[in-house]
């Protein structure tokens, strides 16, 4: 890692590929192009620590449900990454960033990304939160891995509500975080949460539950598609007069358009869990009623709502699909445009930018990448493609599978 540059307080990093390096990472996409594993065991072999291999093959047990495996393979990337750190690179001061553009910086962004999906998994989502934070702060304008669809499901499972309210305050104005559906629900959620802390003054607890009460019903009126997909995934029937009304019916979910059915499917598929709690759920069910009243007694806010989300939700950036094609949620996969679907995509580098700045050539590509299949699986780029073959791996990395 040099540093290239320093500016109003900001220190601006990237990773350098030596000489020997680059040769390493000729081979290894010679290997990826084989569509055989044991060539990349083989480099691995040779070069236990080349970060690209290390995520390839974790994808590779990851779909084999080997799970220990696959997180110690991206430690070992992490380890690797961080011994070649500049002693100015600073994890916790917010200050060093790194540039998403340069293929050799975003490893260390997929390693982490991927690292903190197992945190999240294995129960520990406060320090899940604190790497969310961390790849957040390495390009906080670009976001290339829009964390900001994740960071508030941490959040609430580490009920950091004050947290989540005061980002959304504080980012909203430069950031439009109300026109994401993760932000709109989850901050209604957060001010629901607050009314009912045992601690807090009545008149307090009154005002939060105002807010989330208004807020909540704001999110149902601008995304009424979140509702009924989220009830499913929590295994509530819904009234028949939720069921038979137009404005929460099937018709919600035909009439949005590809880049918000993206962006609905991600939320609901991440997060339904937060919103099983019995307490939750009534509240929940007083919002809808709600909302079919207004949207009965023909509320202006319905209209323009409508109106807006004919409008701005058009497509999706790049960001966003490069972020689903790395969640693992099989709705939101599926519902990635074909343009995204249709595109090869590599595991270890998903949807590279199009404006990359590449400092070294790369030999040209002699055989066409995995293509992502549009039916919603989330075996994904090329780990799938080892699959079958990637038993042996087990002759290098020998392990056993615990019972579940």
């Amino acid at each position: 890692m040099t540093l290239l540059q320093s500016q109003d307080g900001i220190q601006y990093f990237t990773f350098e590929h030596s000489r020997d390096y680059q040769q390493l990472q000729f081979k290894f996409l010679d290997a990826v192009e084989s569509m055989d594993p044991n060539n990349i065991v083989a480099l691995l072999q040779l070069n236990p620590y080349h970060i690209d291999s290390l995520l390839q093959l974790s994808d590779v047990f990851r779909i084999q449900e080997n799970q220990e495996m696959a997180r110690d393979l991206i430690e070992r990337a992490l380890y690797s990454l961080e011994c070649a750190f500049h002693p100015l690179f600073s994890l916790t001061s917010g200050t060093s960033r790194l540039d998403y553009l340069r293929p050799e910086n975003r490893a260390f962004y997929l390693a982490l990304y991927k690292h903190m999906i197992f945190l999240e998994k294995r129960g520990c989502p406060r320090t899940a939160l604190e790497y969310c934070k961390l790849i957040l702060s390495l390009d906080p304008d670009s976001d290339p891995l829009c964390m900001l669809l994740i960071i508030d499901f941490l959040m609430l499972r580490t009920r950091e509500y004050q947290a989540l309210l005061q980002l959304y305050q504080d980012w909203e104005e430069h950031r439009n975080l109300s026109q994401l559906p993760n932000f709109a629900f989850s901050t209604a959620l957060s001010h629901f949460h607050l009314s009912k802390q045992e601690d807090m003054d009545p008149e307090e607890s009154d005002k939060q539950r105002q807010k989330a009460d208004l807020m909540l019903q704001n999110a149902l009126i601008m995304f009424p598609g979140v509702l009924m997909p989220l009830l499913d995934l929590c295994s509530v029937q819904p009234d028949a007069a939720v069921t038979s009304h137009s404005f929460f019916g099937p018709k919600s979910q035909i009439g949005q358009s590809l880049a918000l059915a993206e962006l609905t499917a991600l939320y609901v598929g991440r997060t339904y869990n937060v919103w099983r709690e019995a307490g939750v759920m009534l509240w929940l069910e007083q919002s809808v009623r709600e909302v079919l009243r207004r949207v009965d007694a023909k509320d202006p806010l319905v209209e323009d709502y409508q109106n807006k989300r004919k409008q701005r939700y058009q497509s999706a950036p790049r960001n966003i699909h490069r972020h689903v094609l790395l969640c693992e949620i099989k709705e939101a996969i599926s519902s990635l445009p074909l343009e995204v679907t249709n595109q090869p995509v590599m595991s270890f580098d998903p949807l590279p930018p199009l404006d990359s700045v590449i400092s070294y050539a790369q030999p040209e590509s002699k055989s066409p990448l995995w293509v992502l299949s549009g039916s919603g699986l989330h075996i994904y780029g090329r780990a799938a493609i080892f699959h079958e073959q990637a038993i042996a791996c087990k002759e290098i990395f020998p392990f056993k599978r615990k019972k579940p």
